[in-house]
């Protein structure tokens, strides 16, 4: 048990070095001489230690299947029209989550049974259908999606959600947030050090949904809109509306790439946006037909402007314009780009902690760490000597090391975290308490110092896989099922077990076989 081959020794010798190594960017700053392929990342700081914005949304799961509804309505018209069948009364029943329609002819109904089964696909995750097609003998036709569908659709909605409130946080500078899904609807936005939530909270909770639609000059003003109208209010001045045609000329979904730049004519802030193939086709086609009209460009029900038409524009980009700051239309080209969210969310709960907080909270915990560790060292080095120190150095390079994977992870630190590498340092040294004791009940017994060691050793490693490995599935288990808070604990004490298991069992063994080796002494100091 104290051999070590030379190459063992060395690859021991590496792991601490890398320790170390790994860990430098918590210490120091980057120095000049770092390569550049070696990465320098440091222990991110939480929320309650930084200080910053807590945010819990929720995802209007109604609002995503009234669009789908909607969708699927549009789908049907399309694919009836396509089919030349004639049909009444299409609509969709939002109680029971299906479209239902009557065929003019009842003979049609083979044909139409074939028409919307092109509609049918099949998801890759459950194997089920995304709809169910019934066509009676009457001429009824009902299309029922069905409940394990639209479970999956309204997953897929909040994952969605989940991506482009990343994008659009990533966009806007703030470093290190936490995102992630909880429940079934909601989403759990931790955003340290964020000095402006105001704005963080608006790009969070903006739909995005933008669409360019023509606007109906022969409406008279004040009545009632056509049949396949809507009024719409414009977003500087919601008292004052205008009369669009419902049908979307262009959807944002279409849009490839926006950005915030000057005018400069004006001088005033623009976003300049460009479409993709699809959507540069359908604006030419829509600008060319339509040249003199106004062209509404709305984002969530809101006019933002309604420019005439004065030229085909065949390019597939444009300029939106308004009385924007330069902040404004940062962030406005940052929503565009990110994509438009699949429903509104809104804000469950929201905390605010201060960076005073979290200075208060980093002094405290650094303070319990240090103390914490200072009285294992004089606990190990009063009751074991010698080899109380062996383990001390142990002690140091585990932290050391923990501290480099937790670096290499990009792992964030809160308060159950500092808690969690505390109770680590007190359990690391466990393993060496057992092996010490079992030295000296050997040394009692009678036995030469080498082979106190060696059965030191041999006789308390069972023991201490045994309590690292319970320990360990106890933790990981935390992780599974705990919140953040409880997963930020139980990381660090995963992360302590296994570093622990490396400088008990291994690191304080080559110390004292290199101990050993070089003193070859008559009595043991235990």
């Amino acid at each position: 048990m104290l051999y070590f081959s030379r190459a063992k020794t060395y690859a021991i010798a590496a792991v601490c070095a890398l320790g170390i190594l790994f860990s430098l960017p918590n210490l120091a700053p980057r120095p000049n001489f770092w390569p550049g392929f070696l990465p320098w990342n440091q222990v991110h700081l939480g929320l309650d230690l930084r200080g910053g914005s807590y945010l819990l949304l929720q995802l209007d799961l109604g609002a995503v299947e009234k669009q789908d509804l909607a969708n699927l309505v549009d789908s049907v018209r399309q694919a009836m029209r396509k089919a030349n069948l004639g049909y009444t009364g299409l609509h969709g029943d939002a109680g029971n989550n299906q479209v239902t329609l009557h065929l003019l002819h009842n003979e049609d109904a083979t044909a139409a049974q074939a028409a919307l089964g092109k509609l049918i696909t099949f998801n890759q995750t459950t194997g089920g259908a995304n709809l169910l097609v019934n066509v009676g003998s009457d001429g009824s036709v009902s299309l029922q999606v069905p409940h394990q569908a639209q479970v999956a659709r309204e997953s897929q909605a909040v994952d969605q959600s989940v991506t482009i409130i990343q994008r659009r946080i990533d966009g806007s500078g703030v470093l290190n947030p936490q995102i992630a899904r909880q429940g079934s609807d909601q989403i759990v936005v931790q955003l340290p050090g964020v000095s402006d939530p105001e704005r963080i909270r608006a790009l969070i909770g903006t739909t995005a949904h933008m669409t360019f639609q023509l606007v109906d000059t022969a409406a008279q003003p004040g009545a009632p809109p056509p049949v396949g109208d809507e009024v719409l209010p414009m977003q500087n001045d919601p008292n004052q509306t205008m009369v669009i045609n419902a049908s979307v000329a262009v959807d944002g979904a279409d849009l490839q790439n926006a950005q915030a730049s000057t005018d400069p004519q004006s001088g005033n802030w623009v976003v300049n946006f460009t479409l993709n193939s699809v959507g540069a086709r359908q604006f030419a086609d829509v600008t060319t037909e339509n040249v003199g009209k106004p062209f509404a460009i709305i984002l969530d029900g809101k006019i933002i402007s309604a420019p005439v038409i004065r030229e085909p524009i065949t390019g597939g980009s444009g300029q939106i314009t308004g009385n924007y700051s330069a902040q404004q239309a940062t962030d406005f080209a940052l929503l565009l780009r990110a994509g438009a969210l699949p429903a509104p969310l809104s804000i469950v709960e929201e905390q605010s902690v201060g960076p005073d907080l979290g200075a208060d909270a980093i002094k405290a915990g650094a303070l319990s760490l240090g103390l914490g560790f200072v009285l294992v060292l004089v606990f190990m080095a009063t009751f074991y000597g010698l080899f109380g120190w062996f383990a001390n150095i142990a002690l140091v390079m585990n932290l050391f090391i923990m501290l480099a994977v937790l670096s290499v992870m990009g792992a964030t630190l809160t308060l159950p975290g500092m808690a969690g590498i505390l109770l680590t340092l007190g359990m690391a040294v466990d393993a060496n308490v057992l092996i010490n004791e079992r030295v000296r009940e050997e040394v009692k017994n009678g036995r030469k110092p080498l082979a106190a060691l060696e059965a030191g050793y041999t006789k308390a490693y069972g023991t201490i896989i045994d309590s690292n490995v319970t320990t360990l599935l106890a933790h990981v288990t935390l992780f599974i099922f705990g919140s953040p808070p409880v997963r930020g604990f139980a990381v660090t004490i995963c992360v302590g077990i296994i570093t622990t298991l490396f400088t008990a069992t291994v690191l304080v063994r080559l110390i004292t076989s290199r101990w050993y080796i070089s003193r070859r002494p008559a009595a043991l100091p235990v």
